[in-house]
């Protein structure tokens, strides 16, 4: 649930825009606050925006309503006179409560009641006495809130009556805290409206709402608050009872953008197979989910297996299944459905029978593998969808063998398709699912403004003396290793693969990096969303349903929250495979309002999917020469958030030797010419689309002269 994916647009006009249905109903329905002042009040207003709260409600959500009365001239004049205030106030409001003339606005009232009677609804009314200013109480402003804290603002002439939203022209603008320049106008109105609530503006008299006036509405409270309504209100409602639930849709009031559905008709023209190659936080889920909705409304039937390669992956992707009006069948080890295996078996056979004609199953990688889920799902045919998310690592051996030729619907999600030195995996990819039908990188989604632009610092680490011997010893084995395929490839061993993840740790672990990185923190220990990632170095095979980590990222992680919490007296805490589901989202709650987290210090479990996108500094301390696992751990730090005009990141370059001592002619600056590249490749990858290229550049052009690199690409090494 959130704002990203909604049509928003800079203003609403009556005479051009039906306001309830394009703003109103669809925000609501993605909101869990409401804040709300405005000139008038009336009970029929707040039955015709009812319609829009009740998506608000359904997700947990509260609205705060400022009021004004409508006084008449005889009202003025009697508070002039000196009459009691509170008194007219509360019969001014009394008269704006309306009989219903509709068996539908009854039961809308009967719905109103029970939200006031449950704290839902709480309303104070605003006025400005008569005998202070010559005028009325007349602002409009409202502030939405997701469940991301991403914030909408709108002010304008419109009231919250029938009038205003129907009758007469009115218009609103409106401020998308998720575009950078409209931020700072956002925090001016929720600022301008949490003062008035509190009571804490000059002149203005802030009133608790009258008990009177209140148990007036509650006297339409009936016993149970269902509401029966006609086929017109139903489609102003983000779950229209004529939904059939199961069936794929795309909610109401979501509009994808453009690129979205581009690429899903260019995978519908592809006989809806095909690749969404999409930078992490522009959407890949939606994509996916918006392009299953798309094969049901054209085929009318569809079986849709999801695959995950965590169970907190899978979590995240129910929660978005559910919006696109599915109910999934949950499975893997630790599933809440505890019967998914019977459920799973019901579906596929009541789908063959056609008495569904929809079902999803969502799973994580080692569950999909399995023998039991591969059983059941070689009895589907062709009317399959198979969406697989990080598609990646379907490349592995293990994992290949388990893509379905059956399945005649395929879709793979993945920000970095391309397998790092396995060609044959990433051909069997690219065999099974097809061509891409979109190419969205991080550098387009930053000049879209799906991604926070960032600052890129490499901060240069040399391996001890101890290090840096066992790092050259291995490099010598693996040279033994090595040797020239018929076409000239250079090709390794098993046993030199081995070799290569043992060398690898060396680097991940090095002992200098905690040091480099106090240095740094000095600045940074009084700020907050601060990620340091420690990595970890070892190859998973996804045989589980959780990630795992290495001996080395649980060494490091431990001196590196030894160093900050007892050292630098910072308040931080892990973000491991260590930690159950619930305990992740209390540590990404908690760190996204810095209360009492100023850091996450992680490991490899924040590679692929964890959504955290309060991260504003990343202090990368693995020095991973994946291109898969860097470009994941950029793209944690670029998801937009609110107040993060741009992201930094401190990327640790492990370096051999001091550069002084370097002879590029050397033995053993051959030995080290692999590790020198790739830290080259990763940092001319990031450096490129920072908004600092020049740190990268200089170091980039001072390494290349050092060890005689005219291009870094010439010469295979490992």
């Amino acid at each position: 649930m959130g704002y990203e994916n909604l049509n928003i647009l800079r203003s609403y006009k009556t005479n051009k825009n039906d306001i309830v249905r394009e703003f109103y109903v669809p925000i609501l329905t993605q909101s869990v606050l409401y804040k709300r002042a405005v000139g008038f009040f009336s009970s029929t207003a707040l039955i015709e925006l009812s319609k829009g709260i009740s998506g608000l409600i359904k997700n947990g959500g509260k609205i705060r309503f400022i009021v004004s009365p409508l006084l008449s001239e005889e009202d003025i004049s009697a508070i002039q006179r000196g009459y009691d205030e509170r008194e007219i106030i509360k019969n001014c409001l009394e008269r704006e409560i309306k009989e219903p003339r509709t068996k539908s606005e009854e039961e809308r009232l009967n719905w109103l009641a029970h939200l006031i009677a449950n704290n839902y609804l709480e309303i104070k009314v605003a006025f400005t006495p008569p005998s202070k200013i010559s005028g009325m109480y007349h602002e409009k402003i409202g502030i939405l809130y997701d469940e991301n804290n991403n914030r909408v603002a709108f002010t304008g002439s419109m009231n919250e009556t029938i009038n205003a939203f129907h009758n007469n022209y009115e218009s609103i603008v409106v401020f998308n805290s998720l575009i950078e320049e409209d931020a700072q106008r956002v925090d001016d109105l929720e600022r301008d409206f949490d003062s008035l609530w509190a009571g804490r503006e000059e002149n203005i008299t802030v009133l608790e709402f009258p008990n009177v006036v209140k148990e007036k509405l509650l006297a339409y409270k009936k016993d149970t608050m269902e509401l029966s309504l006609d086929q017109t209100e139903l489609e102003h409602l983000f779950e229209e009872t004529n939904r059939i639930p199961g069936i794929p849709l795309v909610p109401f009031g979501v509009k994808l953008h453009d690129y979205q559905e581009d690429a899903i008709d260019a995978w519908a023209k592809n006989d809806y197979c095909g690749i969404f190659d999409m930078a992490t936080g522009t959407g890949k889920t939606f994509t996916g989910l918006g392009a299953a909705a798309r094969l049901f409304k054209d085929k009318k039937k569809a079986a849709i297996i999801i695959v995950c390669p965590y169970q907190h992956l899978v979590e995240q992707w129910v929660e978005d299944i559910l919006k696109f009006n599915m109910l999934p069948t949950i499975g893997y080890s630790a599933s809440k459905q505890s019967d998914w295996k019977k459920r799973l078996q019901n579906d596929i056979m009541d789908f063959k029978l056609g008495i569904i004609k929809s079902f999803c199953f969502v799973t994580t990688n080692a569950t999909f593998s399995s023998e039991y889920v591969q059983t059941q799902l070689n009895k589907l045919g062709k009317n399959t969808l198979l969406i697989v998310d990080e598609a990646h690592n379907f490349g592995a051996t293990n994992l290949r063998l388990t893509l379905n030729p059956k399945f005649e619907y395929r879709l793979a999600l993945s920000a970095t398709l391309d397998r790092h030195g396995d060609a044959e995996g990433t051909q069997a990819l690219y065999d099974y699912f097809g061509e891409k039908c979109i190419e969205y990188g991080i550098e387009r989604a930053i000049r879209e403004n799906k991604l926070t632009p960032y600052y890129y610092y490499p901060c240069v680490v040399y391996l001890t003396e101890n290090e840096l011997e066992k790092y050259r010893d291995i490099s010598k084995r693996i040279a033994k290793q090595c040797h020239k395929s018929k076409s000239g490839k250079l090709e390794i061993t098993e046993l030199g693969k081995k070799l290569l993840i043992e060398r690898s740790r060396i680097v991940a672990g090095a002992y200098n990096k905690v040091d480099l990185l106090k240095d740094l923190m000095q600045e940074y220990k009084d700020d907050s969303h601060i990620l340091v990632y420690c990595g970890a170095a070892r190859n998973t095979d996804f045989s589980s349903d959780v990630s795992e980590s290495d001996t080395e990222g649980e060494r490091q992680i431990v001196s590196v929250s030894k160093m900050l919490g007892n050292e630098l007296g910072m308040k931080v805490t892990h973000f491991t495979s260590s930690e159950s589901a619930v305990e992740r989202e209390q540590i990404k709650e908690q760190f996204a309002n810095a209360d009492p987290y100023q850091a996450i210090v992680a490991i490899k479990c924040l590679d692929e999917g964890v959504n955290i996108p309060s991260i504003k500094t990343a202090f990368i301390l693995a020095s991973s020469t994946n291109p898969k696992e860097y470009i994941q751990r950029r793209g944690r730090v670029l998801r937009k958030a609110p107040n993060k005009p741009f992201a930094k990141i401190y990327d640790f370059i492990t370096l051999p030797t001091p550069l002084d001592y370097v002879n590029g002619d050397s033995e053993v600056a051959r030995l080290d010419l692999g590790l020198i590249k790739r830290e080259i490749v990763r940092m001319k990858e990031f450096g490129e689309i920072s908004k600092n290229p020049s740190e990268a550049d200089k170091l980039i052009k001072e390494l290349s002269e050092i060890y005689r690199l005219d291009e870094i690409d010439q010469e295979e090494s490992f």
